[in-house]
């Protein structure tokens, strides 16, 4: 071999080596210095607090929209062949259309609104079959807006029995472009407001976007509905909750809907002081015991409020035998407590008292809200010669 071939590989041998030896010496320098940072990771979390076990509560997941509805009503309605929907608080039907509820449950009752109940045109119909009803209103019209409920007992399995009932109801606008109330024969409607109870003028739409108002029709006048004293309900119309007699006359709704404006019925409102409870008569004989021969007479008395008219009725032991009483009954306002009050009364008159007039005196006191009784007892006492006799 040529000396100078062999001192070439001779320098590449040493090159080699030398190489390998700078680079065991690096991978021994990273290596010390990842051990080093390791030691510093692992003094630094020995000296960190032990971690605690903290319990948390479960949060339940939102109920999906989907199950939600699975405990609503069971009442429902067919949109398209096939398909069912549920119904919400109101739905809406254009007329002309057929009206199909379904109703969940066995021996399942219907109810609707009365104009229906006396139709003969054949449009209603009902059918009944194993575990649902079905409610049909063939060609609707702007009439049939109202209430439909229905009521089924729920029962699971083959053969069962009983069940628990349940109820669904919706209410339903049936909207006619034509009609924006609820038609009715009656030109004029009589209201009567009571004293402290809500009065109700039924001008119902037929579509629950209309706006509806109150007019007084002589002197012409707008009343405002503000929604505490006068409210509109769409489902039953103006609803007066203060009557007060500054309303009474011929009153009439108008709804608007874009171009189309209607009136509604007129209305004539009578206020009616009427009582706040049922009379409370007291009763008082002018003596328990009389000698025969003697007058004695039997007051009934009612402390009421102002201007409520009450009605007086007896009966008393003569009565029986046909003995003719006397009664007078007044009226007068007086104070108690510093307050206006009216006192009315009554007073049978018994002349001349005899043994069939012995026995209990009765006084019934009436008026609009109800009646009540009170009692007394007169003994007439016979004479020492008629004793004798």
């Amino acid at each position: 071999m040529d000396f100078k071939v062999l001192l070439i590989l001779l320098s590449g041998i040493l090159l080699v080596a030398e190489c390998d030896d700078k680079e065991i010496s690096r991978k021994a320098k990273d290596k010390k210095a990842t051990n080093l940072a390791s030691a510093r990771t692992s003094s630094k979390t020995t000296t960190k607090k032990p971690k605690q076990n903290v319990i948390k509560p479960k949060v339940k997941s939102p109920v999906p929209p989907t199950q939600r509805n699975t405990r609503e009503s069971i009442l429902s309605q067919v949109v398209q062949r096939g398909r069912f929907q549920q119904v919400g608080d109101t739905i809406t039907v254009k007329a002309g259309q057929t009206l199909d509820l379904r109703c969940k449950g066995t021996s399942v009752r219907w109810n609707f609104p009365y104009y229906l109940q006396e139709d003969d045109e054949g449009r209603l119909r009902m059918k009944h079959f194993g575990r649902y009803g079905q409610l049909l209103v063939m060609n609707t019209t702007a009439a049939d807006t109202g209430e439909y409920s229905c009521g089924g007992y729920q029962c699971e399995g083959e053969g069962c029995q009983g069940g628990i009932e349940k109820t669904g109801k919706t209410f339903v606008f049936v909207i006619d472009p034509q009609e924006l109330f609820v038609p009715t024969e009656d030109y004029y409607v009589v209201v009567q407001m009571r004293t402290r109870q809500p009065a109700l003028l039924p001008c119902q739409v037929t579509n629950p976007l209309a706006k509806v108002t109150l007019h007084r029709e002589f002197p012409p006048e707008d009343i405002p509905i503000d929604g505490a004293r006068i409210a509109f309900d769409l489902k039953k119309g103006i609803i007066i909750y203060q009557p007060q007699l500054s309303l009474a006359g011929s009153l009439y709704c108008i709804a608007e809907l874009g171009n189309l404006r209607q009136m509604s019925t007129k209305y004539m409102l009578i206020y009616v002081h009427y009582p706040s409870a049922p009379p409370k008569p007291s009763i008082e004989a002018s003596l328990s015991s009389v000698k025969a021969g003697e007058n004695f007479i039997v007051t009934c008395t009612v402390l009421g409020d102002v201007e409520i008219s009450v009605e007086f009725t007896w009966e008393y032991p003569g009565q029986q035998i046909g003995r003719p009483p006397y009664v007078r009954e007044f009226t007068d306002q007086v104070r108690r407590g510093g307050q206006l009050m009216q006192e009315s009364k009554s007073i049978l008159t018994v002349d001349g008292a005899r043994a069939v007039d012995d026995g209990t005196y009765t006084c019934t006191a009436q008026n609009l809200q109800g009646s009540t009784s009170v009692t007394t007892r007169v003994n007439v006492l016979q004479s020492s010669t008629s004793t004798r006799g």
